[in-house]
């Protein structure tokens, strides 16, 4: 049974299909109420948003309060700041460009408690968040609900597929398409035929090693397109691209 604090988990195991809202803008306020809109899970983009330390534990605590999970995007290979976040209490961190065994061994290592990975220990805020006082059950159930997002982004990785979901520790191989066509064919294109056929190839890597396969969607139409060929987690747009359309939407009524 998964640890309560832990739904994004155990929602997968159940079969579940996860869509995350995605957050640029460092502010709990933004987080908190994405939280509470309905989306599984926040994701905090700390590899191209505007999240320092600080801003980072807040946004958790608020996602969390607001009956979502909390997922980080790291920096490339920002590994310290993969375990500060989960001992704030994100449930799943994202890494950027895991293109070979190598790096995502390096990956589960500091996300994953030994026998499986080398995390040191230090989730007190984590443990308060998920309400289990017992150290020894957080240890016990951490490694099993706690999401690894290897993120597909290159040649190499691609290359590397069927290897990287094998290792031990990964749950969901997530595409990022717009750098993964500029990789491929050297131009922003997310949804073009390049791309299309490497969801595919990563579809089956994912289900031939029993991980998971998401990818970045930029609205919701996309993501129920993916959901229907077997992705199961979809970030959904952005919290600035919300606000954006918001904003156009009301400008288009006031001049209609």
């Amino acid at each position: 049974m998964s640890t309560p604090g832990f739904s994004l988990a155990a929602r997968l195991r159940a079969g579940e299909t996860i869509f995350s809202a995605w957050c640029g803008l460092s502010s709990p306020l933004v987080t908190g109420a994405l939280a509470r809109e309905g989306f599984n899970t926040v994701t905090i983009d700390a590899q191209h948003g505007m999240w320092d330390q600080a801003s980072i534990v807040t946004g958790i605590s608020s996602i969390r309060h607001g009956g979502a999970a909390a997922i980080l995007r790291i920096p490339l290979e920002d590994w310290g700041g993969a375990s500060r976040a989960l001992d704030w209490g994100a449930e799943g961190i994202i890494a950027p460009m895991i293109n070979n065994v190598a790096d995502a061994k390096k990956f589960v290592s500091v996300t994953k408690f030994p026998p499986i990975g080398e995390r040191s220990w230090g989730p007190h805020r984590a443990t308060m968040l998920a309400g289990i006082p017992d150290q020894s059950v957080y240890l016990r159930e951490f490694n099993n609900d706690m999401v690894t997002l290897a993120m597909i982004e290159t040649k190499e990785a691609m290359q590397n597929l069927d290897a990287i979901a094998a290792v031990e520790g990964i749950d969901i191989l997530f595409v990022g398409p717009s750098d993964l066509s500029i990789n491929l064919i050297g131009k922003v294109d997310p949804e073009g035929k390049d791309v299309e056929a490497a969801l595919e190839k990563v579809l089956a890597a994912a289900q031939k090693n029993k991980k998971y396969a998401g990818v970045y969607c930029h609205n919701a139409e996309r993501a129920k397109a993916c959901a229907k060929r077997g992705f199961k987690f979809h970030a959904v747009g952005s919290d600035l691209g919300f606000l954006r359309a918001g904003a156009q939407a009301q400008v288009k009524a006031l001049k209609g």
